[in-house]
């Protein structure tokens, strides 16, 4: 109860949280520049927040630290560009490309202005062009007709959807193990066995769990619907007032108030871009098939293990590669969804449920036709009927067996066996 009622919570914190620590530790630097040639005053821009160039006269590599720099940077007079960044500790990845792009910036300010082209002039051109361009990509259908299309959100459900599976069918195929696994050491599944047969008794655990994670998940989308929800609670009530203004279509409303903007596109792209029926029916199967297919090996696992758990850690690594390799074909399907690699993963019932999720989130059937969508679902089912008749003949002998060490090649003669 706690996990259920808490996850979207911390999630929610986690995600926040994250955000503030990435700002706060970004460390602002004071460095000193010498050997200025003449341009790169009036050219070189500072960063309050990453940093601050100073050209201060008399400050060199002896005197920085004492005059309350972090570094000084030495330009070079002649035409080499060649500089050196001298401090007592390195400033960062993110700090040395800063200060190498405005150095190039600087550069090309300096040589645009020898051709009469002004630094003002060329800052208000690229004002303009920042703030004029407005790209909207739309997708053509077979009928003619084309719709508006979101590549940043479509990667971010897709990542969302497919991290979530694979962050589930880990947890709540460890659920199964170890349940499995307690019952046998307790000598539970024993008497359990007496009055039922082991393939019902492993089922009953498999579907048990599943309902749990169903109604897990149900709950976090809608705890984390009602989250986002309470978020205009916190936001100031004059930038509520023109969100609400801009919505009853008064022009200009929103207009003066960024953040406001910004809130009324969010919304907008989420309830009326996102197919959310046919990503939540889609992530609903492929969670259900997922589980199904790999809950019942995790059980067949469970079944054969003893009282050492580096027994059980050997046997789950057959079993914990191809999931892992799912989650990291998933980074790229979901940006590059007509890949070959997310084309066959997509399909195979051992990385599917976690990369088509990023496939269908760029929609069906523009990123995905549909004979692949129903390829994938029949595939999965043949795949957890597989691993369900597999993990029922593994069960059944491993179940009752104490003191062997087991082992792949002994669980697959066991599911040769016939009934």
């Amino acid at each position: 109860m706690l996990s259920t009622f808490l996850f979207p919570v911390v999630l929610m914190l986690f995600i926040a949280g994250s955000v503030f620590f990435a700002v706060q530790s970004r460390k602002m630097h004071r460095v000193a520049v010498a050997n200025d040639p003449g341009y790169f005053k009036s050219n070189l821009e500072s960063d309050s927040s990453i940093v601050i160039f100073d050209f201060s006269q008399g400050v060199d590599s002896n005197n920085y630290e004492k005059k309350g720099y972090d570094g000084i940077l030495y330009l070079a007079k002649d035409s080499s560009r060649s500089y050196k960044l001298i401090s007592k500790k390195s400033f960062g990845l993110g700090a040395n490309s800063f200060v190498r792009s405005q150095i190039n910036k600087a550069i090309e300010h300096h040589e645009l202005e020898e051709r009469g082209i002004s630094k003002k002039t060329l800052d208000s051109i690229y004002s303009n062009a920042d703030n004029a361009v407005s790209l909207e990509e739309r997708v053509k259908k077979e009928d003619g007709q084309s719709e508006q299309t979101n590549a940043g959100l479509a990667y971010g459900i897709g990542f969302g959807s497919g991290i979530l599976i694979y962050i589930t069918m880990f947890i709540f195929g460890a659920m199964v193990m170890r349940g499995v696994m307690e019952e046998k050491m307790n000598r539970v599944a024993e008497v359990i066995v007496s009055s039922c047969k082991p393939f019902q008794l492993m089922m009953g655990k498999i579907i048990g769990i599943a309902g749990v994670g169903i109604t897990q998940l149900l709950l976090w989308i809608l705890l984390i619907i009602v989250l986002i929800s309470s978020l205009q609670f916190f936001l100031p009530a004059d930038t509520l007032q023109q969100v609400q203004d801009a919505q009853e279509n008064m022009p200009g409303a929103a207009q003066n108030n960024s953040v406001a903007l910004s809130i009324m596109k969010t919304k907008n792209t989420f309830v009326n871009d996102v197919p959310w029926l046919l990503i939540l029916g889609c992530f609903l199967f492929y969670f259900l098939g997922g589980y199904l297919f790999y809950a019942a090996l995790f059980a067949a696992i469970g079944s054969v293990v003893n009282e050492d758990p580096q027994e059980a850690q050997s046997l789950m690594l057959p079993v914990t590669m191809p999931i892992i390799f799912g989650f990291i074909i998933l980074s790229s399907s979901a940006d590059n969804p007509d890949s070959p690699a997310a084309f066959w993963a997509s399909l195979i019932p051992f990385t599917s449920p976690i990369v088509m999720m990023g496939r269908i989130a760029h929609g069906v059937p523009e990123a995905v036709p549909v004979w692949q969508l129903l390829l994938s679902m029949a595939f999965l089912i043949v795949g957890f009927l597989f691993t369900t008749w597999f993990a029922g003949k593994v069960y059944r002998t491993g179940i009752l067996l104490y003191g062997k060490k087991p082992s792949w090649k002994e669980m697959i003669k066991w599911a040769r066996r016939s009934s």
